[in-house]
């Protein structure tokens, strides 16, 4: 039961080429609502009464935080780290870049829409030399590295903890 969601997007520097994004500056934050998560395996609902067509699926490093986190250098930000797992930041496109007032968080918090998990890694000696892939109907849809991140997980703690508290079971998401 995370205590806080925190996403970053458009952290991949090959994603945000063939979206024709620029690289940013900063990371770009958003939220999630804890009303999202799920086990690796639920379903994922898609949303009726505000009805979306077009989801769509992200899959991510997950980083748990596991003690008070504020204002932390990027040298020591590994150390509030928990661990890492697997998240699938389920998107409603239509809601995120139509409807949702130009943010993101209202296409991204819909129940179900960040499925978590099955397992917590706790000794992970590099988490930018991960790979992430993404399976549908037995086919592979997604596939990279964290090497391809703009910024690190160190960077991302670093920044997010900047004059604000992370607390433990914070959750941050590090883009697709």
């Amino acid at each position: 039961a995370p205590s806080k969601i925190i996403c970053v997007g458009r952290n991949y520097r090959a994603h945000a080429e063939e979206a024709g994004q620029p690289i940013p500056e900063f990371p770009v934050v958003f939220a999630k609502g804890v009303n999202a998560v799920v086990g690796p395996d639920a379903p994922i609902l898609l949303p009726r009464a505000l009805r979306s067509d077009r989801v769509d699926y992200e899959c991510e490093l997950a980083v748990v935080i596991g003690r008070h986190c504020k204002n932390v250098s990027a040298g020591q930000a590994l150390e509030f780290v928990l661990g890492y797992t697997c998240a699938n930041d389920v998107s409603a496109r239509d809601w995120q870049i139509e409807r949702g007032g130009s943010q993101w968080s209202r296409g991204k918090s819909f129940d179900t829409f960040c499925p978590l998990g099955p397992a917590l890694a706790l000794d992970v000696p590099d988490p930018q030399a991960l790979t992430l892939r993404t399976h549908l109907n037995g086919d592979v849809v997604q596939e990279t590295s964290t090497a391809d991140m703009i910024f690190s997980v160190a960077e991302i703690i670093a920044f997010l903890s900047g004059s604000t508290t992370l607390l433990p079971g914070t959750v941050i998401l590090t883009g697709t």
